[in-house]
């Protein structure tokens, strides 16, 4: 990972990139998969304006494939054509990103080197450790009084993740939201789960998007003019147009949690409102006269002291009168069966005239309103995790929350399984945000089972679901329903094809009957990676004798369980 103190220049990042562990004896499916992860990562950290990591990985991957993966001895076989020829196709645009990014990480390179010699200097005629401490926090740092909308991302707060778990929480709980409403959108823009796959793919899809949120935000605003173009023409007592709009029905994006999915309306009349309007009817009326556009056509309100409740204990006359028969017919526009009603109309017989609903008395309402999601947003986007923990060769790791109701769902998703003393694996699928993983949702594959194994079945299907849910793999969790909690020699050689995807990779053990009861772990790195990596031991189970072959994940480890974190359980089984 590209430091997060002093700003690297460009030498130093493509030194830092092409340090990793290559093994030609590693499947080549392994290393595409790992190559697409970098791909995930790297589009993640541009989007944060983290340009220092977004050239690490993406010289990192260009490396990989065009160095390494176009050599692989599994290069001709049929099953990898696809995915070798896709990366490679994928390197191109990677270099032409390089070239982009390379100025500015020079710039700010050379803007810290030409700021720190000015310090030296001044801290050299300077005395007393108040203006030396002072200033050598200036060097290590950047700027602070930089204004939080130009801040990017290597230059935000770092935060420890073991005392920020609420902070955590809500930032995992946005991102999840965020991802639903615009794959809903994607959706109402009438584009297909393949096609937009496919632009995710080939590098196309961050404009796009863009493009997308663009258009529709222009439809909003020309809806609102519409409105209020209506509103403005009755109160003047002319005719409305006949205004013809329409916006595409709510559609509910795959992979959104039954709780979270909107409520769907069809309207009775051809116009359909938009199902999900960014202006409430009250806000784009609201100011100084706070009338409803089906107002304008009644005699002026009397001042408010006359207008009476209907428990006044002098009954008078109603202080607006009915309407006239004569009166033009309501618009068209608001002939919904939702429609909001309309206040003051006079009821024969009544008291009094009926009070005014309080949505309606004033816009200016001192009753406090919940903070609106961008200013939530704003706050959630000032800051970024700092690594957790380390390798043992020193690299960083970053910290990945796990969420405290996972092993709950995931042990009543086996509990079948688990009296009948078989076991049950799962996948721990999630995301990444400002430099941390998050874990979002438990896929449990379609497998076959025994005593002592687990075996995914149409291992493929899983990772074509994770690219379409834009979801990265961050390792996995099964059972030991009659065994203790430890890592068999097959878990062993199974975790080390997730390790070498991403070093933070994590396994997941349950021994619901045993204690302790479950554990989380990872390889060490070295020697346990190294150790299994070269393993040839044939069978199934057969004993490693290289000692601290792996090692616990959690405090201290990298690995941080979250309350109140977002999950989603996906069972690929047949018949679930």
């Amino acid at each position: 990972m590209a430091s997060l103190g002093a700003p690297l220049g460009v030498p130093d990042l493509t030194k830092q990139a092409e340090n990793y562990e290559y093994n030609g004896y590693i499947p080549l499916k392994s290393w595409l998969r790992s190559a697409s992860t970098m791909q995930k990562e790297a589009q993640v950290y541009e989007a944060e304006g983290n340009d220092p990591q977004t050239y690490l990985l993406l010289y990192r991957h260009a490396n990989l494939v065009l160095d390494k993966l176009l050599n692989h001895p599994q290069k001709s076989l049929p099953e990898n054509r696809k995915a070798l020829n896709a990366a490679t196709a994928a390197v191109n645009r990677d270099l032409r990103k390089l070239e982009e990014i390379k100025p500015r990480i020079a710039k700010r390179h050379n803007e810290y080197q030409e700021r720190r010699k000015v310090q030296l200097k001044a801290l050299e005629s300077l005395e007393g450790k108040g203006a030396a401490r002072t200033l050598q926090q200036d060097f290590e740092g950047l700027s602070l009084n930089r204004s939080s909308a130009k801040r990017r991302s290597y230059e935000k707060a770092h935060l420890d993740a073991e005392g920020n778990r609420s902070l955590a929480a809500k930032l995992a709980q946005r991102e999840v939201r965020r991802r639903d409403v615009a794959r809903r959108s994607v959706r109402q823009a009438g584009v297909s789960e393949d096609e937009e796959h496919e632009r995710r793919v080939a590098g196309m899809w961050g404009d796009w998007e863009t493009e997308l949120k663009r258009q529709s935000g222009e439809a909003d605003d020309d809806l609102s003019s519409q409105i209020q173009e209506v509103a403005r023409m009755q109160q003047n007592g002319q005719k409305a147009p006949n205004f013809s709009v329409s916006s595409p029905c709510t559609a509910i994006g795959r992979g959104t949690h039954a709780s979270q999915r909107p409520t769907s309306y069809q309207p009775t009349s051809t116009y359909q409102y938009p199902s999900v309007p960014h202006k409430s009817a009250q806000e784009r009326w609201s100011g100084s006269d706070t009338r409803l556009p089906t107002q304008g056509t009644g005699p002026i309100r009397p001042p408010k002291e006359l207008f009476r409740g209907p428990f006044d204990a002098t009954p008078e006359a109603p202080a607006l009168p009915p309407k006239s028969p004569t009166a033009p017919p309501s618009i068209p526009i608001f002939e919904q069966p939702r429609a909001p009603p309309i206040p003051g109309k006079y009821v024969e017989g009544a008291p009094s005239a009926p009070a005014i609903p309080a949505k309606l008395l004033d816009s200016s309402s001192s009753t406090p309103r919940p903070s609106s999601p961008s200013t939530d947003g704003q706050d959630l986007d000032e800051f970024t995790f700092k690594p957790s923990a380390y390798l043992e060769n020193g690299e960083p790791l970053r910290s990945i929350f796990l969420p405290q109701q996972l092993r709950h769902q995931f042990l009543s998703a086996a509990s079948k399984n688990t009296r009948l003393n078989l076991e049950t694996c799962g996948i721990l699928c999630g995301i990444l945000k400002s430099n941390a993983l998050f874990i979002t949702r438990l896929v449990i594959p379609e497998q076959t089972s025994t005593s002592d194994t687990c075996e995914t079945v149409n291992e493929g299907e899983i990772f074509d679901y994770c690219d379409k849910e834009e979801l990265m793999v961050l390792g996995w969790i099964h059972t030991h329903p009659s065994q203790t909690c430890f890592m068999s020699s097959r878990d062993l050689h199974t975790h080390v094809g997730y390790q070498v995807m991403m070093s933070e990779s994590i396994a997941i053990v349950c021994a619901p009957s045993k204690e302790p009861s479950w554990g989380c772990f990872r390889l060490t790195d070295p020697p346990g990676k190294q150790a299994i990596l070269n393993c040839s031991q044939p069978g199934i189970f057969h004993p490693h004798h290289v000692d601290n072959i792996y090692t616990g994940a959690l405090k201290p480890g990298h690995v941080v369980e979250l309350a109140n974190a977002p999950l989603e359980l996906v069972d690929m089984r047949p018949g679930k």
